[in-house]
């Protein structure tokens, strides 16, 4: 798979979830939400978590559909889902096909150490399925809101 841009149509992406399988020609006529975040019920990915569910329902009443993605299991996942009460679907991604894709993966420094992780970062998806926004280096605080104007504004 080549990497996507701003303004590019994504290619068809298959993956699991929490909720079945993810099949992006499935959301054609809708916009989506797709936010990659490093490790399930870490402080960081639990609040950005967090936030996307306290929004998930101004999110669906534009109906923009919203996706976590991490290399965890689906297992993993779906505990975190239950514990954190997440109503949208968390994408597993082992083999980091689409972290390739969205050119997410990074060496980061842990402990002094260099570890290759997920960048978070978000993309913003139009109803055509073109890519139509981006956030790369995501701070966590007011993050899930921004993203939700730029729904609306592409829904508007």
């Amino acid at each position: 798979m080549t990497s996507v841009a701003i303004g590019q149509a994504l290619p068809a992406i298959q993956a699991d979830s929490t909720q079945g399988p993810f099949d992006s020609a499935a959301l054609l006529g809708k916009p989506f939400v797709l936010y990659f975040y490093p490790k399930d019920n870490t402080p960081g990915c639990t609040v950005e978590s967090q936030d996307f569910r306290d929004l998930h329902g101004q999110f669906q009443a534009i109906g923009c559909q919203i996706y976590g993605i991490s290399r965890d299991s689906l297992k993993s996942h779906e505990n975190f889902t239950e514990k954190q009460s997440l109503s949208f679907p968390l994408i597993s991604d082992p083999d980091e096909a689409l972290c390739s894709l969205f050119g997410v993966m990074k060496l980061k420094n842990m402990y002094g150490k260099q570890v290759r992780g997920i960048d978070r970062s978000t993309f913003l998806v139009d109803r055509h399925g073109v890519l139509a926004q981006e956030w790369r280096g995501v701070r966590v605080p007011g993050h899930a809101e921004e993203v939700l104007l730029a729904a609306k504004n592409l829904t508007a």
